[in-house]
């Protein structure tokens, strides 16, 4: 949820300088895959925030480098030190560092797609994916990519780790923000793989054609929420996978889980 200062905040200068840092925070997630260069009036429009307060943000960003302003083009594109703050987050990440190995030796043996992931808001990010499916797929994964929660085995599986109340707050941060809310159908579908984390551990879901992914959540003490998942491409029946897939999902949840337990 945005940040909102209040009086407890400090005296007015802090809560101004948290509310210029909250809305340069803003202004970066703006740029998405796609994205190479972005107007003022644009970044305006994606978050929200009004034209003067952008100009005077971006010229702030660029000053320091996270954004590098192309005069011709009149816009701007992320700069260098956003990838090595990027490289910082995950070679310092410690499920990163030990679940790696762990999912690149199960995509490298079973011939299939492994992926960590953490929510963001609406979506879920991904921290790792390795793809090792062999058959011809148009869609790559890669980390730092984002898919949205409600379609996901990844976000559903997420949302399984919420309580009632934290979940419906999800779905109207969805519904808000998507051009299609959430409808009474999607809600469902919600639930049943909901309910099917909470029986099985893991969840099936097949949002995109031929594409089969499992998900199951991480819960780690005094951690941000993980999910892991494995996927194929396919045209074999979704509870079919989910039978060969299941086992092997689960055996690698547990072996990460083991190890921050055994510490």
């Amino acid at each position: 949820m945005p940040y909102t200062p209040t009086a407890t905040d400090g005296d007015a200068d802090s809560r101004i300088q948290n509310r210029s840092l909250e809305r340069g925070i803003e202004i970066l997630r703006a740029f998405r895959p796609g994205s190479d260069l972005l107007g003022n009036g644009e970044i305006a429009e994606r978050t929200g925030l009004s034209r003067a307060t952008v100009s005077r943000l971006t010229q702030t960003l660029a000053g320091t480098g996270v954004l590098e302003h192309d005069r011709r083009a009149r816009a701007y594109r992320l700069g260098a030190p956003v990838l090595s703050f990027a490289l910082a987050m995950r070679s310092s990440n410690p499920i990163l560092q030990i679940a790696s190995p762990m999912m690149q030796r199960l995509a490298e043996t079973q011939h299939i797609n492994v992926g960590l992931a953490t929510p963001d808001r609406d979506e879920m990010v991904y921290l790792e994916s390795i793809r090792y499916n062999r058959k011809v797929t148009l869609r790559s994964v890669v980390a730092g990519q984002r898919v949205p929660i409600e379609l996901t085995s990844l976000g559903r599986a997420y949302l399984s780790t919420l309580t009632p109340t934290e979940q419906t707050m999800v779905l109207k941060t969805i519904d808000a923000k998507r051009t299609h809310a959430c409808s009474a159908e999607l809600k469902a579908q919600i639930s049943r793989s909901i309910a099917e984390v909470q029986e099985h551990g893991f969840c099936a879901v097949s949002w995109q054609p031929e594409v089969v992914a499992l998900s199951t959540p991480l819960v780690l003490d005094r951690s941000p929420a993980y999910v892991l998942n494995v996927s194929v491409t396919t045209k074999t029946a979704i509870g079919e996978v989910s039978g060969e897939l299941a086992p092997a999902l689960m055996t690698l949840r547990t072996k990460i889980l083991e190890h921050f337990t055994e510490q």
